[in-house]
């Protein structure tokens, strides 16, 4: 079960480059052959924080205050895209993050947010463009606000907005739970189901008998 998601009141930073894909988001050498789960977190854009002598690069944004302790990326179009690897979901998961507003999202990375307790949220890009002003603006002292009971995202300034989301998935996050959690809770439902449908179609669940 991940942490349930209801409000959140965070700094955010803004990375606002287009098609950052999951090989940027966490190399492939980071999750071969390794036990990754923890691990992850000091690799998350390892590529963009450090320098080849391995120091950080003071240029790139999650190395500057106070956007270390950003719990809400602003991402350019098609964020997550590429690979399909949920460990990219993972590492910004273990750097401290919990909601990404963009414009849009890898598909496979999209759905994996969700089943790791992270909130995509899909907004117009004006909007993304907006916050990431307001931010840069305020030099990242300015906080987001993100409301997923009420479906609202609050800029620095209080201008609201509203985005839409799977009720499905809203559900599970505001629960802390993934797909197989949710699923479960209809038990009753599936039995109900194969029990009528054993009836009506004994053929179907015929096993044959090992010796």
């Amino acid at each position: 079960m991940a942490k349930p998601f209801t409000k959140l009141t965070a700094i955010a930073a803004p990375i606002m480059r287009t098609n950052i894909d999951t090989d940027v988001i966490i190399r492939i050498e980071r999750i071969v052959g390794n036990s990754v789960r923890g691990t992850l977190g000091k690799w998350a854009f390892g590529s963009l924080r450090y320098l080849p002598d391995g120091s950080e690069n003071p240029e790139f944004i999650l190395n500057r205050e106070p956007y270390r302790q950003a719990e809400i990326l602003i991402t350019g179009p098609n964020f997550g895209c590429g690979s399909s690897r949920e460990a990219a979901v993972w590492s910004l998961q273990e750097m401290g993050i919990r909601a990404i507003i963009g414009s849009g999202f890898g598909d496979i990375f999209f759905a994996n947010c969700f089943q790791n307790g992270i909130l995509p949220i899909v907004v117009d890009k004006e909007i993304v463009d907006g916050l990431a002003a307001e931010v840069e603006n305020t030099q990242g002292s300015g906080r987001i606000g993100v409301d997923l009971q009420e479906q609202t995202i609050t800029s620095p300034s209080g201008e609201r907005h509203s985005f839409e989301i799977d009720p499905r998935r809203r559900a599970g996050l505001l629960e802390g739970l993934d797909e197989i959690a949710l699923t479960l809770r209809r038990e009753p439902e599936i039995q109900a189901f194969q029990a009528s449908d054993r009836a009506e179609r004994p053929w179907i669940h015929f096993a044959r008998k090992s010796a």
